[in-house]
């Protein structure tokens, strides 16, 4: 029996950037959602309970930050696996929920692998 690739969705308001990873993860068999803000991703969320880690990056556009996201997120669904990542905010990882990983920019794809494998282990 095969198992199920993790949902990732991606939150990422550079569209290069967004892309980019949407094709490497996708490369790897990830199912992959995009939103460029937010607000576009708690759409997503909420209309999709398969979603198993969110991948945010902090400054955006719109509402609410992905700091702000990711806190709705976990409320909603405490055991969702969320991948936090900045060029310009420095996070200390110990300051970060269970089953969050910060990832600051720029990051290779291959740490960005590596933390979705962790949080789907």
């Amino acid at each position: 029996m095969e198992t199920r690739k993790a949902v990732v969705l991606i939150v990422e308001d550079e569209p290069v950037v967004r892309f980019s990873t949407l094709d490497v993860l996708e490369e790897v068999g990830y199912s992959v959602l995009e939103a460029a803000n937010a607000d576009e991703a708690m759409v997503l969320f909420r209309n999709r309970p398969d979603i198993d880690i969110v991948f945010t990056d902090i400054n955006m556009a719109g509402t609410m930050d992905g700091m702000l996201l990711a806190q709705r997120i976990r409320a909603i669904r405490p055991s969702i696996g969320i991948i936090i990542t900045s060029g310009v905010v420095n996070l200390d990882p110990m300051l970060l929920p269970t089953s969050t990983v910060f990832l600051p920019k720029p990051y290779g794809h291959d740490r960005l692998l590596t933390a979705i494998y962790q949080l789907t282990a």
